[in-house]
């Protein structure tokens, strides 16, 4: 037996007999095919390359990367007016590269909504042409095994991506779609108003409302959201819904339960959600004895590398197609946990902080709502703008450093600047926000007031006075149509500014104060243009402006 095998495999040298060496021919061809497609398959089937990312599992080096390198990370510059920051987000990407050690973002004359489309091609993110090393832009290349996850303090754990013919394939579908709806966007600019049975934006309060609307549909008919479902409650899946934190969790709620925009594929996902909730970390995770903010971010990186080890979508784009969001004054905080999350990921935020690496290119801000309850009754209302007998009021905290200077030149000073710290006795703060024309919206600790949503729900302009505060939607929405703001510096001429404005212009105003309203409004179950699909919409709009190939990395 052991004879014939070796024979079958190493054919005996050649006789003189033509029968033995046909047979000793047919014997080697039927060992050589079947060696030759294994072969093949094996060639075929097998990534020729593995690239690595990494995620840091240090809290302490994250946090001391993040508050040490704010410019190599691509921390946005800060606007020092509520105007610089609008004038920002009027403008758009034009390439936005996520993995180079810069992180800038080039910007052109278009709003950042209304990107144009771009041509095909494999980049990361719409990646500059900077000449760049694979090294440069991922820190490190990293060979090995990531199967090695016990790791000495300081250290890091290597994440693999693992290349995949039908994921690219998929991925790249996905992308055609986001090309088609740019295209779509850019079109609608200069075509006809399109028309909708719920509400057609119009008017000077968008930059751009057509634009505004067809991005709006483009969402509506393919945005798709992959929800983690790692994590336990209530750190994750989690949120408080009834405080000034509650748009945190009643976009956590809503996103675990809407059937529309999210799908259970990773693969069809145009972005990935972190499900953790900022306000419960603090009450479940940190410590208020030790002030040691270590938890939280330890607990952010843990998640971040759990849901990276599952899945390759984290490492395959740095976090560029990932977003979180946060009502809590330490969102951005939270953040700094991770440089990528930080540099790369959409970070919803209330607290929209330029001064704190808010960047509004690829950040979203969202409005801070103090819930009562899970319904508006009561909230919104208010008389004509003809009815309203007060100039301005302000009651609130004295905290931070802007509202004592409001209190210091205007409190108990004139009977048509209602400026209070406490409001006396029987007098109701809503019915006053409904008796005024103009409603003060001052910063405190952080830059985000409920008082801006409540004066819209109240049909009173709002005066917003902050630094470095990037307004709500401000990528679709042109806040000084409907708003006034005023510099720190002029709040010594506040009456002179308000009374400066005419009663036309005012009536104009309060008319567009009633209808964007509607984008500030929470409903449950959400309706159709309310706060809980603004959200998203913006969450839309910074993924169109970003590209993300499997090819780049795999060609090395």
């Amino acid at each position: 037996m052991g004879t014939g095998w070796f024979a079958c495999c190493f054919p005996p040298p050649p006789t003189s007999l033509p029968s033995s060496s046909s047979s000793s021919r047919i014997k080697l061809f039927f060992f050589l095919v079947p060696l030759v497609l294994v072969s093949f398959l094996v060639f075929v089937l097998l990534p020729t390359n593995s690239t690595w990312d990494l995620v840091s599992t240090s809290s302490a080096s994250a946090s001391a990367t993040a508050a040490n390198s704010s410019h190599k990370l691509g921390a946005a510059a800060p606007a020092e007016t509520t105007e610089d920051a609008m004038e920002l987000l009027s403008a758009a990407v034009k390439t936005v590269d996520v993995g180079s050690s810069q992180g800038e973002a080039a910007l052109s004359e278009e709003a950042a909504v209304y990107l144009p489309a771009s041509p095909p091609g494999p980049a990361v993110t719409k990646i500059q042409d900077l000449n760049e090393t694979k090294e440069d832009r991922l820190n490190i290349t990293v060979n090995g095994t990531a199967n090695a996850t016990v790791l000495p303090v300081n250290e890091t754990i290597a994440l693999s991506w693992k290349q995949s013919r039908q994921v690219r394939t998929k991925l790249d579908k996905v992308e055609v779609g986001l090309q088609r709806a740019r295209s779509a966007i850019k079109e609608a600019k200069n075509g006809s108003q399109l028309q909708d049975p719920d509400y057609v934006p119009i008017g000077p309060m968008y930059w751009d409302a057509k634009a505004f609307h067809r991005s709006y549909l483009e969402m509506e008919k393919q945005f798709k959201v992959f929800v983690y479902k790692e994590g336990e409650p209530p750190v994750f899946h989690d949120g408080p819904c009834k405080s000034i934190y509650s748009m945190e969790g009643n976009f956590i709620y809503q996103m675990d339960v809407n059937t529309k925009f999210q799908t259970h594929d990773p693969q069809k996902a145009h972005v990935f959600y972190l499900p953790f909730s900022v306000a419960k970390m603090v009450r479940f995770v940190y410590s208020r004895d030790t002030r040691d903010f270590g938890p939280i971010r330890r607990t952010v990186i843990d998640y971040i590398n759990l849901v990276a080890q599952r899945y390759p979508y984290w490492n395959r784009s740095h976090g560029a197609d990932h977003f979180m969001v946060a009502c809590h004054d330490w969102g951005p905080e939270a953040s700094f946990s991770l440089p990528y999350l930080e540099r790369n990921s959409i970070r919803a935020l209330c607290n929209a902080n330029t001064s704190e690496r808010f960047n509004p290119v690829k950040d979203v801000s969202i409005p801070e709502i103090n819930l009562l309850t899970d319904k508006l009754t009561g909230l919104i209302g208010g008389p004509s703008a003809s009815r309203r007998s007060i100039l301005a009021f302000f009651a609130g905290g004295v905290h931070g450093p802007i509202r004592p200077v409001l209190l210091e030149h205007w409190e108990g000073k004139d009977e048509d600047i209602k400026v209070h710290k406490y409001l006396p006795r029987g007098v109701n703060y809503h019915e006053m926000m409904r008796n005024s024309k103009y409603c003060i919206c001052p910063s405190g600790y952080e830059v985000a007031s409920p008082r801006i949503v409540e004066a819209l729900y109240n049909g009173c302009v709002p005066v917003l006075i902050s630094k470095s505060y990037v307004p709500p939607f401000s990528d679709v929405l042109r806040w000084k149509s409907f708003s006034v703001v005023v510099a720190v510096e002029e709040i010594p001429k506040l009456k002179e500014i308000l009374r400066n404005i005419s009663t036309r212009q005012y009536i104009r105003m309060q008319r567009r104060v009633l209808q964007v309203r509607r984008h500030f409004e929470f409903n449950s179950p959400p309706k159709r243009f309310d706060v809980f699909h603004m959200i998203l919409h913006s969450v839309w709009l910074r993924r169109l402006n970003v590209r993300i190939s499997e090819d780049d990395w795999s060609r090395g």
